[in-house]
């Protein structure tokens, strides 16, 4: 059973959305508004957050960047009337891991939700898991999924890992803005390709000396990314 926070003011939707994961087998705490739901966020460690960005008092925006700043890792999907580009490149540049716009489809929010509690999901490491990663001064566990820089834990979100991870994976080879899409985010269009970008950005931040010359999470250009050791 997985424990799902959902921070939404409508309380018709709130229940719906209770509701049907209930029935996927999710326990599921309901906040109505940011404040409330960043006090559960934090004090509850929920295994994801669904969230809305119109919300009263605090918005989901300042929700997510205070969750972030804190250090909570747990996958965040915002759940929204608001589809604008802008507002997503936003949400994904605060840490984002998946963005739905309303009106929505359920079958397609539960494959979602299902897809972020895999991804982000904790648990021991398996006999035939992957071998710890080290490059530079960072060393990636894809068993725990815990990434450390100089022997200090580093906070990643679930999908930055993923892209992290995606990256290692190649042993220094190219991986083109589409491919990482259809891989950590599982798009088979040309869309948010900034997305990328903004994840790269936030992992350069988090593991490179000096993020605006980085060694290691390299653009290769017209090509996409790759990772020197």
């Amino acid at each position: 059973m997985s424990r799902i926070l959902v921070v939404e003011d409508n309380a018709n939707l709130a229940f719906g959305l209770m509701t049907s994961l209930e029935l996927e087998g999710h326990e599921v705490v309901l906040a109505e508004d940011g404040a409330a739901g960043l006090r559960a966020a934090l004090e509850s460690r929920p295994d994801l957050l669904i969230l809305d960005l119109m919300l009263p008092g605090m918005d989901g925006y300042r929700v997510l960047k205070a969750l972030r700043e804190a250090g909570a890792a747990v996958p965040v999907l915002i759940l929204t009337a608001r589809g604008e580009e802008a507002d997503k490149v936003l949400g994904f540049r605060l840490g984002a891991d998946d963005y739905v716009t309303k009106p929505f489809g359920l079958l397609e929010l539960l494959a979602r939700v299902g897809a972020l509690l895999r991804r982000g999901g904790g648990g021991a490491a398996s006999a035939a898991a992957p071998a710890v990663e080290r490059f530079g001064e960072v060393e990636v566990d894809p068993g725990s999924r815990m990434v450390r820089r100089r022997g200090e834990e580093v906070a990643l979100t679930p999908k930055e890992f993923d892209l992290l991870w995606a990256l290692l994976r190649r042993r220094g080879g190219v991986a083109a803005r589409l491919e990482l899409l259809a891989e950590v985010w599982g798009h088979r269009a040309a869309v948010m390709t900034r997305t990328v970008d903004m994840h790269v950005a936030q992992l350069r931040r988090k593991l490179e000396e000096d993020p605006a010359e980085p060694r290691h999470i390299v653009t290769v250009w017209k090509a996409g990314y790759r990772l020197a050791p």
